[in-house]
């Protein structure tokens, strides 16, 4: 009897050998085209992101004393660092030693903030409200002293 009629789904040769056909590249003519588009696109995105307006942050030597208005803001843009955040008046002086300026703030001297910074040129801000964004620092006289990466004048 014939193998193939005593077991008719039994592969043959036929079907269990293929030729397969590989390309020489992985690179094609259509996945460089798609890495080229996709390179261009990522860089015009990117470039039209970093013109888009917004408020502009400056650093302390771009700014003068007389060009010093509402909104102006100096310093970093790193709220991950510079958490705290309090506004007043600033004034020169600090105390005991700790911090060259203050901010005065509702509620008498015992609410000032005592402030040191070398990240913004403090001194072109006296008397303006202005709201700084800061590290607390540990401190032995002043109730509350920071170190100032950024500030913002309200008025």
């Amino acid at each position: 009897m014939d193998k193939k009629a005593a077991n008719p789904k039994a592969p043959t040769e036929d079907t269990l050998m293929k030729t397969v056909t590989m390309n020489s590249s992985i690179f094609t003519k259509k996945l460089l085209i798609i890495l080229v588009l996709t390179i261009v696109f990522g860089t015009v995105t990117g470039y039209m992101l970093a013109k888009r307006g917004g408020s502009e942050t400056l650093t302390s030597e771009e700014v003068s004393s007389s060009s010093i208005s509402k909104g102006t803001i100096v310093g970093s843009d790193d709220t991950k660092i510079f958490k705290d955040i309090t506004e007043g008046v600033l004034k020169g002086g600090g105390i005991n030693g700790e911090g060259q300026f203050h901010l005065v703030r509702p509620g008498g001297d015992s609410q000032n903030v005592y402030l040191t910074s070398s990240a913004v040129d403090l001194s072109k801000f006296i008397a303006k409200k202005i709201k700084v964004w800061g590290e607390t620092q540990k401190a032995q006289h002043a109730g509350w002293l920071m170190d100032v990466g950024r500030v913002e004048v309200l008025e």
